[in-house]
């Protein structure tokens, strides 16, 4: 097995990275993403609904791309891996977005101020993903035994989600704000949507800033766990790296779009830690039988449907007593 191959060519990569960049640079500079306002569930459901439309018009682009290049055979193949890899990206990402609230909590940041946070959080988790799919796929192309390590850690961690579901991280002790504070010039106090500010001819570092070093850690830490699940559905380092940005660039949307009903979906984390469970256990298995590309679909939809569905109808039932 060759990870890097890949039905891509350099034109193809080139364009999608030019289509990424000039979708950031609208949203900076012409949408007002880099202006302080408070995000309305209505613009946020917005910028969700085209997020999701371009990432189904690209794979319908791609399909009848390959289809007349390659054939159908491989077109279909290609499309389903990318819809597939874009669903769990898009899925996992929910777990980001509930991390991403309780630090915001936490350091008490208005809402208005948490856009420019996730922009730049965005754009860092961007060059994140890119480094590590990129060594991902060497690794993988190089030892493809690797994949069997990938399905262990998957299976381990979707274990330790189910097992420490209900237990939520403690933002104020976290390491990486430690070590920021005993090494960085923190301006305590509020500084609006500042991340630098002088004092005395001194550049001090603003909690903002320390919000956005978790919000960067953060996302490192579910790529850890995403980057792998993807390759479980696809070694080829183009549908990797495009459904991982597609779900990327909609995640500050999905994050405003929910953070006023994230509590009505906690069941979702049972959902996503059993999506964790089979793609490793998929992994595991492939010496013996090869799970299709359809199943895990159609799996991985049943889990996280259901894990929702579960959720809203359990709250309407508290609420109803």
């Amino acid at each position: 097995m060759n990870g890097l191959e890949s039905i891509a060519s350099g034109p193809m990569w080139a364009a999608f990275v030019g289509f990424v960049l000039v979708m950031l640079a609208l949203d900076l500079f012409v949408f007002g993403g880099n202006k302080a306002h408070k995000v309305s569930v209505k613009e946020a459901g917005i910028w969700s609904l085209v997020w999701v439309s371009l990432a189904l018009l690209f794979n319908g682009g791609l399909w009848w791309y390959l289809k007349g290049t390659v054939g159908s055979e491989i077109a279909d193949q290609k499309a389903l891996e990318f819809f597939s890899g874009y669903l769990i990206e898009k899925a996992l990402s929910v777990d980001n977005v509930f991390v991403f609230l309780l630090i915001f909590t936490a350091f008490q940041v208005p809402q208005q101020y948490q856009r420019r946070v996730l922009i730049y959080g965005v754009l860092g988790a961007i060059v994140m993903r890119a480094v590590m799919i990129s060594a991902g796929a060497w690794v993988v192309s190089e030892f493809s035994w690797v994949l069997y390590l990938f399905g262990a850690f998957l299976l381990y961690t979707g274990m330790r989600m189910l097992v420490a579901v209900d237990q939520e991280p403690d933002v104020a002790n976290n390491p990486v704000l430690r070590f920021a504070r005993k090494h960085l010039k923190v301006a305590d106090g509020d500084h609006g949507e500042k991340f630098f500010v002088t004092k005395g001819g001194v550049r001090y570092v603003t909690p903002l800033f320390l919000v956005l070093i978790l919000i960067e850690v953060t996302d490192l830490v579910f790529a850890v766990d995403s980057i792998p699940a993807i390759f479980a559905i696809t070694t080829d380092p183009f549908i990797v790296f495009t459904s991982n940005m597609f779900a990327i660039l909609g995640l500050r949307a999905l994050y405003f779009l929910l953070v006023d009903v994230a509590d009505r979906f906690h069941l979702l984390k049972y959902g996503l830690a059993m999506v964790l469970t089979f793609i490793g256990t998929k992994m595991l298995i492939m010496p013996w039988y090869h799970v299709p590309i359809q199943a895990s679909l159609t799996i991985v939809a049943v889990l996280i449907a259901g894990s929702c569905i579960a959720s809203l109808f359990i709250t309407q039932k508290s609420s109803d007593k």
